[in-house]
């Protein structure tokens, strides 16, 4: 997913707007953490970026993306750039 969203709405306060985006995400996330995994793969991983717009996202961790948005929001900027790719991931065993 690679997406915009805005921040300001005629319809939502700016607090619940923030609230449907960090939902809409949270939302992909599980959805993506859903599909059946390829031979070999043991769990999602995410590639993840978060910024303003998509020239200044800086690379996040999925559990950090919402602490980022709310970040983003408290700068008074009008939308956000999120970008959520899915790779399969594998543990390392232990030694």
């Amino acid at each position: 997913m690679k997406k915009n969203f805005s921040l300001t709405s005629p319809t939502h306060k700016p607090d619940r707007q923030v609230e449907l985006v960090k939902q809409e995400i949270n939302k992909y996330i599980a959805r993506e953490r859903r599909k059946a995994f390829p031979a070999g793969v043991d769990f999602w991983d995410f590639d993840c970026k978060c910024g303003p717009d998509a020239d200044s996202a800086v690379v996040t961790h999925v559990s950090e993306i919402g602490k980022q948005v709310d970040k983003i929001a408290a700068t008074n900027v009008n939308s956000v750039y999120i970008e959520i790719l899915a790779k399969p991931g594998i543990r390392n065993k232990k030694s």
